[in-house]
């Protein structure tokens, strides 16, 4: 691999505005999070984005700026993409967004095809309907005057998502695929573990990491070239944890949920009321326990590791939710440095 990995910053809109000058050089691309979509149509306020972005531009000129649409909880999708006439809708309304703001693409971030998560509605069609819907946003945004705009998506990374979808025929048409390498297994159980491990634990209660996700997608016909890995700037904790050990794979009184981001673990955690850091040097991934919480997250040395597996396999780039959770600290400083390392 010659090039080196690209380094990917999902900001949300309010966010752009307050983004600190070395991050915007570090950075390669940015996600802005999030359009949504409202009766087949996809709208994002970002009216009052334009001079940041002018400015993001300014200090940075290579790098590019897409729209992400939906997260999680986000729906419309599965409703939009059953038509032809809600495809043409989701698809010329993204594009004219990219066109008006001066925008490098779309991202889609449908959580998930065929699974009504948070809520949101699904359909067995999905799997088909969200090719279709891809291929109605590359048309439109080939539609657009020069240069070429990205399309992108977000994928989950459990097995779920290459047998709900149609990764063959999806792929040509993507620039390259993000997979959220975070929120795995243990991230939402009684058991405590990691949530953005780069490898399998030894224990664990199914197998869950991020090289056994990319694996998947290239065994479903993504080339490595166009895989992108995912770091977490936050954590998952489990809280009632009894443990007179390090807290590793041991029950917890409630389920794991999203925990502290990174700059408050950094500010108000480690060696702070008892917690200590623990390191996973099998599945390359941090921990921190007091003897009643454990939090599982990413770190300096977990994404490090991670960049070094993007650049030994030969996938694209890492990515990281969100850039909001470590400004204070910043992780992607530390990212570009190791990035640039040869």
């Amino acid at each position: 691999m010659t090039n080196k990995p690209l380094l990917i910053g999902y900001v949300g809109t309010k966010d752009l505005a307050r983004m600190e000058e070395d991050d915007i050089r570090a950075l390669t691309g940015i996600n802005i999070a999030f359009g949504t979509v409202h009766d087949d149509a996809v709208v994002w306020k970002g009216e009052d984005t334009r001079d940041a972005l002018a400015r993001i531009r300014e200090i940075n000129p290579e790098i590019t700026i897409i729209l992400s649409v939906g997260g999680w909880s986000a729906g419309g999708f599965s409703e939009a993409a059953a038509t032809e006439e809600g495809r043409k809708t989701f698809a010329e309304t993204s594009a004219e967004i990219v066109r008006d703001y001066g925008l490098d693409g779309l991202d889609i971030d449908w959580e998930y095809p065929m699974m009504s998560s948070a809520g949101i509605a699904s359909s067995p069609e999905d799997k088909y309907t969200f090719t279709l819907l891809l291929e109605a946003c590359r048309e439109e945004l080939d539609k657009l005057p020069a240069p070429r705009r990205l399309l992108t998506i977000a994928a989950g990374s459990g097995k779920y998502w290459c047998q709900n979808t149609e990764m063959e025929k999806v792929t040509p048409l993507l620039d390259y695929v993000q997979i959220m390498t975070y929120d795995m297994s243990n991230g939402y159980g009684y058991i405590t573990g990691h949530h953005t491990n780069l490898y399998q634990p030894k224990q664990a209660q199914r197998e869950s990491s991020a090289e056994l996700s990319v694996q998947d997608f290239i065994d479903h016909g993504v080339p490595a070239e166009k895989i992108v890995i995912g770091g977490a700037f936050y954590s998952h904790w489990f809280q009632g944890v009894e443990d007179d050990g390090d807290g590793y794979y041991a029950e917890s009184k409630v389920a794991g949920t999203h925990g502290p981001d990174y700059d408050q673990i950094m500010n108000d955690y480690i060696g702070k009321n008892g917690y200590k850091r623990y390191w996973d040097d099998t599945a390359k991934a941090p921990w921190i326990y007091n003897g009643e919480n454990f939090i599982t997250y990413d770190d300096e040395e977990s994404l490090t590791h991670k960049i070094e597996f993007v650049k030994e396999r030969g996938l694209l780039g890492i990515m990281y939710w969100e850039y909001g959770c470590a400004i204070d600290h910043s992780l992607t400083k530390v990212m570009r440095e190791v990035i640039d390392k040869s």
